[in-house]
């Protein structure tokens, strides 16, 4: 049963986008960035490369409308052993290890508020709740999802309208200066710019759950594409106000963006107060990734006889072993991982398979051009190429720089152990494609 709507569907893409690293990637960026107008270049070179996928995938989602994302559409289009692949990292970290990321600081900020309270209890427990939420029944998910998506919106909208009516304003431009032009083609820029397609990670979101969605045709188009520009928006937006609110040197190195900008917003309890929105934000993101990795992992199950036991479904539609095992390695994650670690081990990966799954946009249609496409990516070829260029770029960079070498290639052999489970597992024949909604 096709139950998820366009306003769901593009709730899940921006509580995906909107997480963790919007409110801690400025204090890595303003170090070696002075300038507000590079900064905003910065958010806004992001915003476009997101776009510019997320309307490759969305072709790809109206073409192919089978869920489970990468791992579908590479199947499809290379190979099932490439599919599987990307379905291998999404299974066991894509999802799980950013979940108990997201979930890490929510315990903090609760503990913060109640002092003796045990943060990675918290933690815990906002994951095993979202899980419960969200093996109830999916209209209950869409509506969780979606208030959770409001609220989360609301903490940004705050943030926003503190910062621009502060009464005593930071001196820092956003109009071109002399010397912008040389930042922008720095490495400082170019580091920066890893930290923020990492917070932009997720406007595909939607694509992993096409065969829930109606009119998938008609609904994944509109839900990456609006759902992307919303948060290029807010994005933009909300480090203007924290560089008009906040010293660029008691922002620089801290992770703790958000805490410490609000201590000049709203004074003295303003840590506390930042704390509770942004709570409400992350349980937002952590419900939105624990309701589209076990799709992944359920898509998976359908074909691999080995695997068989994660594709299983209650009366209801809802993969039910998936979420469960889900949630199951969040929780070791929670338990063993911290934040700049898992993004450095999962980056690679994710960036090679979304890169992968753009460049077969191009490879469809010289395979099948014949094949109805009722949504073709606007602005090809140029805007497949301008994601692909950005992503080419940021993999080498990777595995360039000393710093995130041995992440990216612990993350390709986190890859390769997944050839092994594939072609030592027998496969079951695979599902008659749907036929495109129009």
């Amino acid at each position: 049963m096709k139950s998820i709507s366009l306003l769901t569907a593009t709730c899940i893409v921006i509580a995906n986008m909107v997480g963790t690293g919007i409110f801690t990637s400025l204090g890595f960026q303003v170090g070696g960035l002075h300038s507000g107008f590079v900064i905003m270049a910065l958010w806004f070179v992001g915003g476009v490369c997101a776009l510019c996928g997320a309307v490759a995938y969305a072709e790809l989602g109206a073409a192919l409308p089978r869920s489970g994302g990468e791992y579908h559409f590479l199947g499809t289009i290379y190979h099932p052993a490439v599919g599987f692949l990307a379905g291998w990292v999404s299974a066991t970290v894509g999802f799980a290890a950013p979940v108990a990321i997201a979930a890490i600081p929510f315990g903090t900020y609760i503990a913060d508020i109640w002092p003796g309270a045990n943060p990675r209890v918290l933690a815990l427990g906002l994951v095993w709740i979202s899980t419960l939420v969200l093996l109830r029944d999916v209209k209950l998910g869409s509506a969780f999802q979606n208030a959770s998506t409001l609220l989360k919106i609301a903490l940004i909208l705050v943030i926003i309208g503190a910062g621009f009516f502060v009464k005593q304003s930071q001196p820092i431009s956003f109009l071109p200066a002399a010397g912008d032009s040389a930042l922008i083609t720095s490495t400082p820029f170019a580091i920066s710019l890893y930290y923020v397609m990492y917070s932009y990670s997720g406007w595909n979101a939607s694509t992993y759950i096409v065969g829930e969605v109606r009119n998938p045709a008609r609904t994944i188009p509109w839900s990456v594409g609006l759902g992307t520009l919303f948060v290029m928006a807010l994005y933009l937006l909300v480090n203007a106000a924290f560089l008009r609110s906040t010293p660029i040197s008691e922002m620089a190195g801290k992770e703790q963006v958000a805490l410490v900008a609000g201590t000049h917003l709203f004074g003295t309890a303003g840590g506390k107060v930042m704390a509770i929105f942004i709570c409400i934000g992350l349980v937002s993101t952590v419900s939105a990734m624990m309701w589209i990795g076990p799709r992944v992992t359920m898509a998976m199950g359908e074909d691999l006889r080995a695997l068989s036991w994660l594709g299983r479904k209650n009366q209801r539609g809802i993969p039910v072993v998936a979420i469960l095992v889900q949630a199951a390695v969040a929780t070791f994650f929670l338990i063993k991982t911290s934040f700049t670690s898992v993004v450095n081990y999962v980056q690679f990966a994710l960036t090679l398979s979304s890169a992968l799954t753009v460049a077969g946009v191009f490879i469809l249609r010289w395979k099948q051009p014949n094949l109805p496409r009722p949504y073709k990516a606007w602005g090809y070829p140029v805007t497949p190429l301008i994601f692909l260029t950005v992503s080419v770029w940021m993999l080498w960079h990777m595995l360039e720089d000393p710093s995130t070498r041995t992440p990216s290639l612990l993350g390709l052999a986190t890859i390769a152990s997944g050839l092994i489970v594939y072609y030592l597992s027998p496969k079951n024949p695979a599902p008659t494609p749907a036929a495109p909604a129009v």
